[in-house]
């Protein structure tokens, strides 16, 4: 349900969506093959840790931000500088977020 509000908002602020995966083998599988800009990974899939996604993406290259419930203080040490949307988040949050995201350093 989450997954299909997050895929509205970036359609409301002209984002294209590339894949959607609510379970952790679905979204490796996306993270080693799929053509995107950039990813917003949710920290739990399914009870599941979320960080070999987000490896797959360093590897790749390719920008991604963690979404969670968590904040910043659940995040494993490892990921404690990627950019991080606390949920819940608003329209303006989320459209900030992959501004930053997409911003060249």
């Amino acid at each position: 349900m989450i997954a299909m509000l997050i895929e509205d908002l970036l359609i409301d602020i002209d984002c294209e969506v590339a894949a959607t995966a609510a379970q952790l083998d679905e979204a490796v599988k996306a993270a080693e093959t799929g053509a995107f800009d950039f990813a917003i990974v949710d920290v739990n899939l399914s009870g599941k840790s979320s960080y070999p996604v987000a490896a797959i993406l360093k590897s790749r290259g390719i920008p991604f931000l963690f979404a969670t419930g968590y904040g910043t203080h659940g995040l494993s040490a490892d990921y404690a500088e990627t950019p991080t949307l606390q949920k819940p988040f608003m329209r303006a949050d989320l459209s900030a977020a992959v501004e930053r995201l997409l911003s060249p350093v």
